[in-house]
C-alpha cells in the first residue's frame, strides 16, 4: 500500500509540475521561472500540510526524488514544446484536475495515519490538492480558482469525504485510494466540460 501510495505522489508531483510548466509558458517566463512556478505548483500544497501538521523536514526535503521528478517534467516540457513549435494547452485543466484528485487523497492519507479527526483529514486534504494551484495562480497574478464559482475546491472536499466514508466502510485501503481520487477527478472534469459552477456572490444584485 505504501509502496502505491509514494508511485501516486510522485504521478501526482509530475502532473501538478506539468500544469506549473504550461502556465509559466502561457505567460512567457524563463527557463528559470518555469522550473520555479512549476516546483512551487508541484510541492506547494504538500508543503503547508507538512507545515500544519509539524511534520519536518517538509517530505521534498526529506525525499530528492520529487525534486528530479520537477526538473524532469520541466525538462521534457519544454524540449516537446521547442519540438512542435505549439504547447498542448487543452492539457492544463485535464492535468490540473488529475493533479487535484491525486493529492487530495494523498494528503487525507497522511492526515489518517497521523490519526487526526475525520474533518482535520478532509482540511488537510483538500489543501494538499488545492494549495500548489493557490500559489501557482498568484504567482501569474490570476485570481485562484478556489476563490472563483467554479466547481474546483468543491471536487477537491468531495474526494476526501469519500475516502474517509470508505474507510468508514471498511473498505480496503487501496479500494478507498482508487474510489476517492476518481470521484475528484470525475466531478472536476464534469464541470470544466459542462461549465458547471456554484452561485456567485453578487452584493450588487442583493
Amino acid at each position: 500500500m505504501n509502496e502505491w501510495i509514494y508511485f501516486f505522489d510522485l504521478w501526482g508531483t509530475a502532473v501538478f509540475a506539468l500544469t506549473g510548466a504550461l502556465a509559466a509558458g502561457h505567460h512567457r517566463m524563463d527557463p528559470f521561472g518555469v522550473f520555479v512556478l512549476a516546483g512551487v505548483t508541484a510541492v506547494g500544497g504538500g508543503s503547508i500540510r507538512d507545515a500544519l501538521m509539524g511534520t519536518t523536514p517538509v517530505f521534498w526535503l526529506q525525499d530528492q526524488t520529487y525534486i528530479l521528478v520537477v526538473l524532469t517534467t520541466v525538462m521534457l516540457t519544454l524540449s516537446f514544446t521547442r519540438t512542435n513549435h505549439s504547447a498542448p494547452w487543452y492539457l492544463l485543466p485535464i492535468a490540473d484536475a488529475l493533479g487535484l484528485a491525486l493529492f487530495t487523497v494523498i494528503g487525507a492519507e497522511k492526515a489518517m495515519g497521523l490519526g487526526l479527526s475525520e474533518v482535520s483529514i478532509v482540511i488537510m486534504g483538500v489543501i494538499t490538492g488545492v494549495g500548489g494551484g493557490v500559489l501557482r495562480d498568484i504567482l501569474c497574478r490570476q485570481v485562484p480558482m478556489i476563490m472563483r464559482t467554479e466547481i474546483y475546491a468543491t471536487s477537491s472536499i468531495v474526494g476526501a469525504i469519500i475516502y474517509c466514508l470508505c474507510l468508514n466502510m471498511e473498505f480496503d485501503s487501496m479500494a478507498a485510494v482508487v474510489v476517492a481520487m476518481t470521484s475528484a477527478f470525475v466531478i472536476r472534469l464534469a464541470a470544466i466540460k459542462w461549465q458547471l459552477s456554484l452561485p456567485a456572490f453578487d452584493l450588487k444584485r442583493a
